[in-house]
């Protein structure tokens, strides 16, 4: 396993028109799931200029308003002009009926253990959890600080602190490793799009940033920028302008983003736009679960958790952990506590975070705001997922 090496991960900020789609996608889970918790939704989205396409699948009781949901979440985000206007694009919509489904008609909160068992994956997938020794979340330090300087990038927008920016802007973050742990940061790469009817010079906007986002970020932290960093901001000669006027988004298109940075695996299924039923959305937070707990507990300073589900099984037909040297006890062992103590049976994942009544407890907001700025490893939200209530029991191996 390499131990000195360099690594870059990405983030973009919420009006990127991938993490537009995947909003919009996630605001309409939000909206059945808030009426009614046994709701079955589908919600994907492609966006354009001046035109946003929605194709949702549902059984439910609720009365979801789609397009309403959609302009909504665009006007938030902060699109009001011309190009693309939250109150007159044009939104299509596909909308198909789920046929009704016992199998998916169930009370998780009032079942048994054998019942339970009883409830089949309906789908067929690996998923992967990991966590590491890195940042104050157990997150790679890569996209932990690509997501951060998105946030701020957007905070500086609706504060006015850099008024002229569009909620269009994308982060990446090079990192120097020694021995496996974060060394020095080799390069940033900021890039941050203006409104349209903004008249600013490409030397304004790099003081603007670098003062607002890059050192304000950085302040705090141990590893900062040095005199040998390469840092860019719009790196090109052209004052850019962003957004679905300029470039096409799509549901699911930023899974890396979503997870890891690609410093581990990630399933190539799309997070955003399923209700929990869907066991690869939900594996991979219990498989985030699994690690974070791994690494909280001490067991490995790195761990990735791999589980694979085949359609009408109810557990993993795989369960494998890999510490990448780092593990204290084999990874067996600790694939065989892991087994032990966390359910990852689809039913049980859902009874244990509460999965389908998350929305209406928290205002009809839940999911929509996991779209943005990654699904795991967030410290701005109270995730079930995030918990690292299995630690005793993992260090001493309690049955």
């Amino acid at each position: 396993m390499k131990k000195d090496f360099m690594f870059t991960s990405m983030s973009v900020t919420e009006g990127h028109p991938d993490k537009l789609c995947d909003q919009i996608s996630d605001a309409i889970v939000d909206a059945y799931l808030d009426q009614d918790p046994q709701a079955r939704i589908r919600a994907e989205c492609a966006v354009s200029t001046s035109i946003l396409f929605i194709a949702a699948k549902f059984n439910s009781t609720a009365k979801v308003d789609i397009p309403y949901t959609a302009r909504k979440v665009i006007s938030q985000i902060g699109y009001t002009e011309q190009d693309f206007d939250a109150s007159s694009c044009s939104i299509l919509t596909s909308l198909q009926e789920f046929p009704p489904d016992e199998l998916t008609n169930f009370r998780e909160m009032e079942m048994t253990e054998e019942e339970i068992d009883r409830i089949p994956g309906r789908h067929q997938v690996t998923v992967f959890g990991f966590a590491c020794h890195q940042t104050p979340a157990l997150m790679p330090f890569p996209v932990w600080m690509a997501h951060r300087l998105a946030w701020r990038l957007i905070k500086a927008k609706r504060r006015n602190i850099i008024p002229y920016l569009s909620p269009d802007g994308a982060t990446q973050v090079g990192v120097e490793f020694r021995n496996r742990r974060p060394y020095r940061i080799h390069s940033l790469t900021i890039i941050a799009t203006i409104n349209k009817a903004a008249s600013v010079s490409g030397r304004k906007i790099y003081d603007d940033v670098r003062q607002a986002v890059i050192d304000e970020v950085f302040d705090t932290e141990e590893i900062k920028p040095d005199t040998q960093t390469r840092i860019y901001i719009n790196p090109v000669e052209h004052v850019m302008v962003g957004g679905p006027a300029v470039h096409s988004g799509l549901t699911g298109r930023k899974n890396a983003m979503d997870t890891y940075g690609e410093y581990s695996r990630q399933s190539g299924s799309a997070l955003s736009g399923k209700d929990p039923l869907r066991i690869d959305r939900v594996g991979a937070y219990a498989a985030r679960y699994a690690a974070k707990n791994v690494v909280a507990a001490g067991l490995a300073e790195e761990c990735e958790i791999q589980l694979s589900y085949s359609i009408g099984l109810s557990r993993p037909v795989s369960v494998q952990v890999e510490t990448f040297g780092t593990g204290t006890i084999s990874d067996e062992e600790i694939a065989e506590r892991v087994e032990r103590h966390f359910d990852f049976r689809l039913a049980g994942i859902l009874r244990n975070f509460q999965l389908r009544y998350l929305p209406g407890e928290n205002n009809g907001k839940f999911y929509r705001r996991l779209a943005a700025y990654g699904q795991v490893g967030r410290l701005d939200l109270d995730l079930p997922w995030e918990a690292i209530d299995k630690v005793e029991f993992l260090k001493e191996n309690k049955l």
